[in-house]
């Protein structure tokens, strides 16, 4: 079955989500987070044929599901995107969407409310069509992915609680119609070394927890070297780290008596946290054993794994056979950097895949996405959830 979106009815919806502040509060103190976009996304569902359930896992962090009810027996797909974004400053007229040279330009038209508009439209094509679907389609407008993931996190209690059932899921971040099979996941460790507090004149006296974390700086350096050399992951690469913030001292007359350095790690499939951890606990050990004397401790404080599939996967093989149809080839298949909630979903036992429009820009001053490929990706999601639904 093929399906043809109406190009003006997406860009209207997408430019009114664009034209709505969403920015999450978590990243920015007094944004507004999800509460109006929540508003809008439940209209433009209501719209488009569906039933619409609010869930607020949080207050004022409201996700919305719309729902197009299948006939009973088959299996039941989300399409999943976030409607939070990113903070906007160096931005010029962040909330005013405009387009040029088939483009709309606007915080969150890429990261990612072009695909939130597409999945609406692939909704509102099965729902005109009277396509009698064996399992429910639902899309799910999604709040917090910017940072911890309440959105996904709390429909996928409620799956495992029973108040809600999907059996797969696309999520549509941005991969230009590409079919993304895999993507890296993160832990972010804080180490942490002592030292003993002295004037600085007490040369005798003082410990410099700072000096201490230069050697571990440097043996650090020596294994994102190690990491850099491993035959990595087919289509991610090799794993990686980096030094993020580093905070030491209290005045330039005084020893520092604590120093703390903040990394993160980005794994590929199939490291762990567990791995992760032993790796870090190896290197520090190492170092307590050529200096007893140094005071060393290390925690993980947050931690999401990598995602990977396979093309012949249920829901995969329906979105290839999808695009294959509205872009006459089939996608390539492609492996991505940024974490997604298609690891949430993946590791839920929800079979998962990622395809999404193309743009750029997520997060930075100039952000946009490509209209036409709004207009296909709403029709390969259509297709694949005819396919998959039955």
């Amino acid at each position: 079955m093929t399906f043809s979106a109406d190009p003006l009815r997406l860009t209207t919806v997408l430019a009114d989500l664009v034209t709505t502040n969403s920015v999450n509060p978590t990243l920015v103190e007094g944004a507004p987070g999800e509460t109006e976009i929540a508003r809008l996304t439940t209209r433009h569902m209501r719209e488009a044929g569906l039933e619409v359930t609010r869930y607020e896992p949080e207050a004022g962090r409201p996700s919305v599901i719309g729902r197009l009810a299948g006939v009973g027996g088959g299996p039941a797909l989300m399409l999943n995107a976030h409607y939070d974004t990113v903070g906007v400053e160096g931005m010029d007229a962040p909330f005013s969407p405009s387009i040029r040279d088939g483009r709309l330009y606007g915080r969150g038209a890429c990261d990612m409310k072009g695909a939130l508009a597409a999945c609406i439209e692939a909704a509102r094509l099965l729902h005109e069509s009277e396509t009698h679907l064996a399992g429910d389609v639902l899309v799910a407008a999604v709040a917090d992915e910017e940072y911890a993931s309440l959105g996904t996190a709390d429909l996928l209690e409620r799956r495992a609680r029973g108040e809600l059932a999907f059996d797969a899921a696309i999520v549509t971040e941005p991969t230009s119609l590409d079919l993304c099979i895999a993507h890296r996941g993160f832990t972010w460790i804080e180490i942490t070394t002592r030292g003993r507090a002295a004037h600085g004149s007490r040369y005798r006296d003082g410990i410099d927890a700072n000096l201490r974390m230069g050697r571990v700086l440097h043996r650090l350096e020596a294994f994102i070297d190690e990491l850099q050399s491993r035959p990595g992951h087919a289509l991610l690469g090799p794993p990686s780290m980096h030094a993020a913030l580093l905070e030491g001292g209290s005045g330039i007359s005084t020893y520092s008596p604590r120093c703390t350095l903040k990394v993160e790690r980005r794994t590929v499939p199939p490291e762990t946290r567990e791995s992760v951890e032993e790796e870090i606990a190896a290197i520090l050990d190492d170092l307590r054993t050529e200096d007893p004397s140094l005071e060393v401790a290390w925690s993980t404080f947050f931690h999401r794994e990598p995602f990977e599939t396979t093309p012949e996967a249920p829901v995969a093989a329906c979105v290839s056979r999808a695009a294959r149809t509205v872009l006459g080839r089939a996608p390539a298949v492609i492996g991505d950097s940024p974490w997604m909630d298609s690891a949430l979903t993946q590791a839920a036992g929800v079979d998962s895949v990622v395809i999404g429009p193309h743009g750029e820009g997520a997060h930075a001053d100039v952000e946009w996405v490509d209209l036409a490929s709004c207009a296909r990706l709403a029709e390969i999601l259509a297709g694949a959830a005819a396919d998959y639904c039955g």
